[in-house]
């Protein structure tokens, strides 16, 4: 019987080992009793201004109460007042948050896909893959912010197109969604901010 019992134990530690590990949440919640006044008045000062408490990537933001309320007014302006249309708003976002394999990101602006952006589009960018069937603003926007993304410069032809079709003001919008959503992923993926609970991740890294 013993010989059976140190066979089971030894499977279970297996199966414990093979499990994958949970990364570990480098910046949690601060609790309540534990914000500064600084933090505490930022975290009234997002509440009014989002409608809802602190979350995502503002909550690693928070250590540095002004660096969060000034990202704040910058997404306020990016995700809600852009001259860009929604739909190639949220377009942009999620091609951002899957070159950095960004999670929470991604959960977060993925459904946004009833602004418009057709499903297949989204699952050609989840994959990696240039999306077929896409119309002229769509290819436009995808062109610039993935050439700004992997080659760090924009060609010429691509900067003309955008600017035609987007305007000058639209081109630095879309550039400062690109911009704004890279510095929510570096600190989420920083931070090893985690997905909200029961939420399984929608993306894989992309192999090396």
């Amino acid at each position: 019987m013993s010989h059976i019992v140190r066979i089971i134990a030894a499977l279970s530690a297996f199966c414990l080992l093979s499990l994958p590990l949970k990364a570990q949440d480098r910046m949690p919640p601060i609790p309540a009793d534990k914000l500064t006044e600084a933090q505490k008045k930022a975290a009234e000062v997002f509440a009014e201004g989002r409608g809802y408490a602190v979350r995502g990537p503002f909550v690693p933001l928070i250590r540095s109460p002004e660096v969060m309320l000034r990202a704040k007014a910058m997404g306020d302006y990016l995700r809600f007042k852009s001259v860009l249309p929604p739909r190639i708003n949220e377009m942009v976002i999620i091609i951002t948050a899957r070159e950095w394999t960004q999670n929470y990101e991604w959960n977060s602006h993925h459904p946004a896909l009833k602004a418009g952006l057709r499903p297949e589009i989204a699952d050609a960018i989840a994959d990696g893959r240039r999306p077929t069937g896409m119309i002229e603003d769509e290819e436009i926007a995808y062109d610039m912010a993935t050439e700004i993304l992997r080659l760090k410069r924009v060609s010429d032809t691509t900067y003309a197109r955008a600017v035609a079709k987007f305007g000058e003001q639209g081109v630095i919008d879309l550039l400062g969604v690109v911009g704004y959503y890279n510095f929510l992923a570096i600190v989420l993926n920083a931070a090893r901010t985690p997905l909200p609970d029961g939420v399984a991740e929608p993306l894989k890294r992309y192999p090396n």
